[in-house]
């Protein structure tokens, strides 16, 4: 019988939390939401599925010190937390979980996930994975979890529901009509009030084997370029070099334009489970309780006649705000950022120009 291995995801730079993140610590290094790192709740979540020698976690180069000890704790082995030199999206960052799966079990069945999601049932997550792992390994289908949509997010890419699939542990799967990118808020409305869309949560279970051909298939030339990797983990090589001469070659695609788009074999399952994707600052603010005016806080915080405002400190410095209404305000020990919450996603445009500040690199 086919093994199961889970495949998280921690790159990214998570821009939208800055000063918070970095590059070096972004979003899934932190406790956006809750005591520990991001990372670290979803390790926690995945750890009774599989043994510990099955997660395999995929990070950058820059990250991987500060991955590798969150990961500790969980007695990963060293092996499996791989650092891809320079980012190139998500179908490399599959096709190489694939060949990572392969080497162990060529007929391996793998979940890849994000490592910086917020999900509290984590019953219901892990009796929907389990769904989806028997789904997978029952036949060469393409499984994505689809989250039932309770607003007309923008934000989001959603995946239209077709006809019943089959169905596994209790759990019903629909065919994938289709995939779309993150629409308008016009058509954002339309989606929630046609009730067959779902969220695009990029969580995906499916065999190294039908990966592989699939790759061949829609991608060749990436699957081509990945060549090298498979190798030298049938050959028990050091994965390190051999990352850093494939990976600038590779072209930078996400694995919804290579695969899932063109794949006629993807069948959904809708979650059972909350999720949050915690997108920006805003929306962390619903994962922590207010005060009586709406006001949300973490460190050392007084504000004084001011309304539904969200105020982060760190490091016991005091921050005050008076008669202001609807700020984010998030002050680090070297950054200090004031923003309107409805302004919140020109955060990164705010980057490009620290960037260019001399020595702006250090705080980015």
């Amino acid at each position: 019988m086919a093994e199961n291995f889970i495949v998280i995801i921690a790159g990214g730079k998570g821009e939208r939390f800055w000063p918070q993140s970095r590059a070096h610590r972004p979003k899934h290094l932190l406790p956006i939401v809750g005591d520990t790192p991001l990372l670290a709740q979803t390790l926690a979540r995945v750890r009774p599925l599989v043994p510990v020698n099955n997660i395999f976690v995929i990070t950058s180069a820059v990250q991987a010190k500060a991955v590798a000890a969150v990961c500790r704790p969980f007695k990963l082995p060293v092996a499996n937390v791989v650092a891809e030199p320079v980012g190139r999206d998500t179908a490399p960052a599959v096709g190489l979980a694939a060949a990572l799966v392969a080497a162990r079990d060529p007929e391996g069945v793998f979940a890849v996930l994000p490592a910086d999601h917020v999900i509290h049932d984590t019953q219901a997550y892990r009796a929907d994975l389990r769904a989806a792992f028997a789904a997978a390994a029952g036949g060469e289908v393409f499984v994505t979890i689809g989250i039932k949509p309770h607003e007309p997010a923008t934000g989001f890419g959603y995946v239209q529901r077709g006809a019943a699939w089959k169905s596994f542990a209790r759990r019903k799967l629909f065919r994938v009509r289709r995939f779309v990118e993150k629409p308008s808020l016009a058509v954002a409305r339309r989606y929630l009030a046609a009730g067959d869309f779902l969220w695009n949560a990029g969580m995906f279970v499916w065999g190294a084997p039908a990966v592989e051909r699939a790759l061949a298939r829609h991608a060749p030339e990436l699957h081509a370029g990945l060549a090298p990797v498979r190798a030298a983990l049938v050959a028990g090589r050091a994965l390190g070099p051999v990352l850093k001469k494939v990976y600038p070659k590779l072209a930078k695609i996400s694995v919804d334009y290579a695969l899932l788009e063109k794949a006629d074999n993807v069948v959904v399952l809708p979650a059972a489970f909350d999720w949050d994707d915690v997108g920006a600052w805003p929306a962390v603010a619903k994962h922590f309780k207010p005060d009586a005016a709406g006001n949300v806080t973490c460190g050392r915080v007084l504000v004084e006649q001011g309304r539904r405002n969200l105020v982060f400190s760190a490091g016991g410095h005091l921050v005050t705000v008076v008669g202001a209404d609807d700020l984010i305000v998030v002050h680090t020990p070297d950054a200090t950022l004031v923003v309107p919450k409805a302004r919140a996603q020109d955060i990164k445009a705010l980057l490009k120009r620290v960037e260019t500040e001399t020595d702006g690199e250090k705080w980015l």
